[in-house]
């Protein structure tokens, strides 16, 4: 996406940002024509859909709950909270010009908070399924430098009947060392991938969910 628009990339680690204000600072800091990516965002923070359900406390423990709720209280004021990341998602644009888009990764979509991936505000759900022809040709262009190859069509036929994650080949495409080239990484391909079917037809492969690996994009765009 940034090679193909010419934009600038942000890479956010919200587990190492310690306040609303500092990510603030990190949103305001970043160029008119960015794209800004906050990774397993599942992971990130407790910004998922569940709300903490209220016990009835005894009352010999309310003083413990007290103190127990101011601690708390100063806890998260140097958090990262969900209000705090959808009014900077939201005010950004405002305050901003340019265009910006937010791209968020999550292996589990259900656990997200309705808030934050609603229509309007992410515009965009793509789920990252299993590689297929198309997708592994803009790989190998990508990893190789190469837009055709004899391999080309078996890679495809055997990419028709295994299921393997735009990760797993990308890997496989990866040079592993200055000996390797485009054919040698290519035939290295084919033999994971008739591995991989020889495994399936006999029932030892248990294949991965695409979602457990490249799990799911959801997006903001900022449109002029």
């Amino acid at each position: 996406m940034a090679n193909h628009l010419d934009y600038d990339v942000y890479d956010i680690e919200l587990t190492s940002v310690h306040s609303n204000t500092d990510l603030r600072k990190l949103f305001i800091g970043t160029t008119s024509k960015s794209i800004i990516v906050i990774e397993d965002i599942d992971c990130s923070l407790d910004l998922t859909g569940a709300r903490p359900k209220k016990k009835d406390a005894a009352p010999e423990d309310e003083d413990k709950a007290s103190k127990g709720d101011k601690k708390g209280a100063a806890d998260a004021s140097s958090k990262v909270t969900l209000s705090g990341l959808l009014n900077f998602i939201d005010g950004l644009w405002s305050a901003c010009g340019g265009e910006r888009v937010i791209v968020f990764t999550t292996n589990h979509l259900e656990k997200l908070d309705p808030a934050l991936i609603r229509r309007g505000r992410m515009d965009k759900h793509i789920e990252m399924s299993y590689c297929r022809g198309p997708a592994f040709e803009f790989l190998a262009k990508a990893y190789l430098g190469v837009d055709e190859h004899e391999l080309f069509g078996t890679v495809g036929a055997l990419l028709r009947e295994v299921d393997m994650t735009p990760a797993d080949v990308a890997e496989n495409l990866t040079p592993k060392s200055g000996d390797d080239d485009a054919d040698s990484c290519l035939r290295g391909l084919v033999a994971a991938l008739e591995k991989a079917r020889e495994d399936k037809a006999s029932g030892g492969g248990q294949e991965k969910q695409p979602e457990e690996e490249d799990g799911g994009v959801v997006a903001a765009v900022d449109k002029e």
